[in-house]
């Protein structure tokens, strides 16, 4: 095969994807690390070379996987697939590690570090949770006898302060509804207003995740359905019902594999199976919640975005596909805010259907989401595509655009840190005994259905951030049928923990 001379030999460039499921009995089901080394091989296959790409891999780079330990996960799997890399490497914990890890690697391999790297990740959730009922089933999956992997990617400072841990804000599900309360106080909805708008906005992703057949559901819910409480639909934190709310209770695995355009082009690899990364960003909000000016913007999804754009000398109307990071709604609304995408824009922010439906294992969605966009931007040859990924608590992101179009410059990789550390930052208020406006609410709710605890942000008079809890149950169940945002309320502590005081 003839080498094309425009191209830049050294341009990375995805030619694999592959993407894997189960879901079996906890006795009968796989370990994540075999899962992976499917999508791995899967992968190679996708690529349609003359000769294996993965037998020729340079570096094996997995996302943190959180169902089982492995200290080298990149070791044994590469003895799993009979291959010998030089180097192997392991993310830090965030849904922005995949995406994290290609940036990394697309930037060696543009430098000349290295021509072939595998990037993947998996998780067998799905079946943990089930082995610990019972009858209780002892999982006798390896681990691999491996020192720990020497090359660890990403930032992993803890995702919460010690103010917001004793006031609870410490899971995904307890925090983002301050997110979406923010909004819901930013848009001026009322309650119900305001679940019928995300709602309507979900539905579109699930009808997504209908058509996509690596999605752990493929159910088209109506908006009615996402909305309303139902035994199969419980309020998990309220503003959010589970079909609001990432969905980790899979078993899933998927893999990429990144390579030079000459190594492709040396292996054979098809023309038609190239997807070039053309720019890449990343940058973090401001690291604690409490610290951010609003939470109802991420002035580093904008930061990031507005660097791949100027990067590629592209603008967001020039993209045709977008894979929004899109754990729960008020991830998508932000994205979307700080991308300049109108929230009446028909175009699709998935094209997988989501954390919620297509499936959301733990590190490694944004895996299945590029996968999904390789596969898309090659039934739509010269189409852009962007996806974003993020971790923690819209704190660390990433952004990507791609297209089967060899690249005119060469690949960028954007640290767009210094835009967002100019932004303004609020100052963590403490315990207090004051007045205060209160910003946003979430209200977490047991099984049963009955409301147990609610976490309040305010704003206090000298601009500073109050975080508290409110335990009172007719006080939360007014904060569900009410919204609370811009009321003034009076704050205590009991030496530890803020309170709603009345």
């Amino acid at each position: 095969m003839t080498p094309v001379p425009e191209v830049d030999r050294r341009a990375p460039v995805i030619v694999g994807v592959g993407q894997t499921s189960q879901r079996l009995a906890p006795d009968q089901a796989r370990a994540p690390i075999d899962l992976l080394a499917d999508a791995a091989r899967s992968a190679d296959a996708d690529a349609g070379a003359s000769s294996s790409l993965l037998a020729r891999a340079d570096v094996v780079a997995v996302v943190a996987i959180g169902s089982w330990r492995y200290a080298d996960p990149g070791a044994l799997l590469a003895r799993k697939l009979g291959i010998a890399p030089r180097a192997t490497a392991v993310s830090t914990v965030g849904g922005n590690s995949p995406q994290l890890l290609i940036d990394e690697f697309a930037l060696r391999i543009q430098r000349g570090d290295c021509d072939v790297v595998l990037v993947g990740g998996a998780e067998s959730m799905h079946t943990r949770w089930r082995a610990r009922r019972e009858p209780r089933v002892e999982l006798q999956w390896e681990s691999g006898d491996d020192p720990p992997c020497p090359v660890v990617i990403g930032d992993d400072t803890p995702g919460s302060s010690e103010y917001e841990m004793a006031h609870l804000a410490v899971a995904p599900t307890m925090v983002y509804p301050l997110f979406e309360t923010a909004l819901r106080s930013k848009l001026g909805h009322g309650v119900d207003e305001h679940q019928r708008y995300v709602s309507e906005m979900w539905s579109g992703f699930a009808e997504v995740a209908a058509g996509n057949p690596n999605a752990r559901s493929r159910v088209a819910y109506t908006p009615e359905e996402i909305r309303t409480i139902s035994p199969d639909n419980r309020a998990v934190c309220f503003p959010y019902p589970k079909r609001m709310c990432a969905n980790i209770d899979v078993d899933q695995g998927a893999a990429v594999l990144l390579c030079s355009y000459e190594a492709a082009r040396a292996a054979g690899v098809p023309d038609d199976r190239m997807v070039f990364l053309h720019a890449a960003a990343e940058a973090h909000d401001h690291w604690f919640v409490t610290e951010r000016w609003s939470l109802a913007e991420s002035p580093a999804i904008a930061a990031t975005g507005a660097a791949v754009f100027e990067a590629t000398g592209t603008g967001v109307d020039d993209i045709a596909h977008f894979d929004l990071y899109s754990c729960f709604p008020s991830a998508v609304q932000i994205g979307r805010a700080a991308l300049g995408i109108a929230p009446d824009d028909r175009r699709p922010l998935t094209v997988t259907g989501g954390l919620g439906f297509a499936g959301g294992p733990v590190n490694n969605y944004p895996t299945h989401g590029i996968a999904a966009m390789v596969d898309r931007l090659r039934a739509r040859p010269g189409d852009l595509g962007l996806t974003t990924a993020l971790g923690w608590y819209v704190t660390k992101h990433t952004a990507a655009i791609w297209t089967t179009r060899p690249p005119t410059r060469p690949f960028e990789r954007v640290n767009a840190q210094a835009a967002v550390d100019a932004q303004p930052a609020r100052e963590p208020a403490g315990l207090v005994a004051t007045e205060a406006t209160i910003e946003a609410t979430s209200i977490a709710f047991e099984r049963d259905g009955t409301p147990s605890v609610g976490i309040v942000t305010a704003i206090a008079d000298d601009g500073r951030r109050v975080v508290a809890n409110a335990r009172d149950s007719d006080m939360l169940g007014a904060m569900t049928a009410q919204p609370w945002e811009g009321r003034r309320v009076k704050f205590g502590n009991d030496g530890t923990t803020n309170t709603i005081a009345g």
